[in-house]
Parts: structure tokens; sequence; C-alpha cells
């Protein structure tokens, strides 16, 4: 990748909070124009990360670039070329939704109708409630102010944390719509988001844990990369079966997916016999009706299959 195609980068960067490491020598890059996804769950760093990029707070040790822009001398250069969501409702909440639309405008020196092109189809939902105070919005309206907000200025880099959190179902898919329309306008997009089923939703994600990449890569590159076969098994005494299956030596890994249990096994040792051999083994430990299948990897099995095993660190 070219430096001119690059639009975020971060290397070795690492943070402590007194004895907490929450960033360890991580590195990751944004190509421009691309939607980036920090996967992982709480604690993972993610937050962290972003108040590091957005000039908030400094890094214990690594550089970071936003546009080329160095996050410690060039930070007033950055504040003005980027959004930021952050993951609480940060907007002024005895403020009404026009005021507050009117203020982050101010702050950048801009007036609200110079860029109300770029949030007219997020902000439409809104608009008529332009005289109600910011904190007696739902949950989805004040998402989509908040969004409005960070983009009034038309920043080259919007970075969103978790903005899904705690919103229904509904207000979600409508939020990842609204990224996918930001896209056309050239605006980088980097969004944290612990609901692995976001990931498939963009360009390349990165996987984190405990402050460290696991991978990155396109979301269908990093299912491609899965190493282990992977079953899934049903039955009416759930926590048995996992027990059971624990104490084998060639199951990799098995955890509790939903409705099943996840297992993975090493594919050199997998072949077409396995499923009734393990069918057989199962029932000679007492255990009765269940079913087993093999299934296609989803992100959160590659997310298990890397945490568990360290050579998938980056």
């Amino acid at each position: 990748m070219k430096s001119s195609d690059i639009s975020v980068e971060a290397k070795g960067v690492s943070k402590n909070y007194s004895s907490v490491k929450a960033l360890d020598d991580l590195s990751l890059s944004v190509q421009k124009g691309e939607m980036f996804g920090l996967i992982g769950p709480d604690g993972a760093g993610k937050s962290t990360l972003f108040r590091i990029l957005t000039t908030l707070i400094l890094p214990d040790s690594g550089v970071a670039t936003i546009e080329g822009f160095d996050i410690k001398r060039d930070y007033k250069s950055i504040r003005r070329i980027i959004g930021y969501m952050p993951g609480r409702f940060s907007l002024y909440g005895d403020l009404t939704v026009d005021e507050n639309l009117s203020f982050f405008a101010s702050v950048f020196n801009v007036k609200v109708a110079d860029n109300y092109p770029l949030i007219e189809n997020i902000f439409k939902d809104i608009a008529p409630f332009g005289s109600r105070r910011a904190s007696r919005l739902s949950g989805g309206m004040k998402q989509k102010l908040a969004l409005s907000c960070a983009l009034i200025h038309k920043p080259s880099v919007l970075f969103l944390d978790e903005p899904t959190t705690g919103v229904d179902p509904v207000s979600r898919r409508e939020f990842w719509q609204m990224l996918e329309r930001l896209k056309t306008y050239g605006i980088t997009i980097v969004v944290s988001t612990s609901y692995m089923d976001e990931a498939l939703l963009c360009d390349r994600v990165a996987l984190i844990k405990e402050g460290r990449v696991l991978s990155s890569d396109s979301p269908r590159g990093v299912i491609d990369s899965y190493q282990n076969t992977l079953l899934a098994i049903w039955g009416d005494d759930m926590h048995s079966l996992l027990k059971e299956l624990r104490s084998y030596n060639e199951v990799k890994s098995v955890y509790s997916f939903g409705q099943e249990h996840h297992i993975a096994i090493d594919k050199k040792l997998y072949n077409h016999n396995y499923i009734d051999s393990l069918t057989q083994k199962l029932e000679e430990r007492g255990e009765r009706n269940f079913h087993i299948k093999v299934i296609a990897p989803t992100i959160e099995d590659c997310y298990m299959e890397f945490s568990a095993n360290k050579e998938g660190y980056e």
C-alpha cells in the first residue's frame, strides 16, 4: 500500500493506565475512502485507540498519523479534518436539536447550509423535532443527531466509537445504511463495534483483543484464514456435552454459540468418518439425543480461534 493511499496509520502504539495495558504495540493502517472496522469485546482497547487517533490523549509509545498529520505535532490540523462520535452521547442535552447542530457548525466556522446535503438523509428524520431538547430524544434519534454534528464540517475521516451499542435492531440497520451512503463522498470511516455481524459490513476489519491486533483483512479474508474444521453440536444436555467435548485431545476449542456449541477440530485430524466416530464416542460416554454437523465459520468463530492462538497476533 502506498503511503499516499493511507488515511489512518498507527505503528507500535502502546498505552497503559496504571497496571492496565490498554494498547500493546498495536499497528494498523486504513486506506483512504474505506470503511474500516475495529472488532472486539468491551475492554479490547478500541476506545483508547480512538482517543489517541482523535488527539484527545497521548500514547505512551508509538506513532500515528491522520491524513499524513502526526497526532502529537499536528493535533490542531487533525482536529479540523476529523469527525468523532464517542461511544456515549456527548452532545448538549439542554440545547435543542437545531441549537446543537448550529453550535458544532460554528466551532468549525461553517454554516449548517454549507454541508447540509451531506447530512440531509440522516437529519431529515429529526428535523421535525428541531426545537426539542437533545436529552428528550430517543436513542436512535440521539444517534442521528450525533452523527449529523460529527459531519457538519465535512471531515476527511470519521471516527465512530461503538455507535450502535444499545440501539434497537432497526436503528442499527438504518445507521449502517447511512454509513454506506457516506462512503460515496470519499470520507474514510473508522468504526468500532462489539457486534461481530457488523464486521461483514466493513471493507476491512481488525480483530482486537487486550490491546493487540489478532488479524487484519477483509471480512472474507479473515474467514478464509480459519485454520480448523468447524462443527456445530446441539442436544438435550448442552452442559454435559460441553464438559465432555473439552476433554478430547483433537478438540482445539469448544464454546457456546447461541443454542449450539461450536467445536474446532484440527484439520489434520478430521476426515469424512470423524462425525460418526465422535457420535459413537459420545454415546459410549452416555450422551443421548444430540446432533452434529459441519458448518462454515463466522467472524466470531475466527475471533475465538485467533484469541486462543498466539500465532494469530500480527
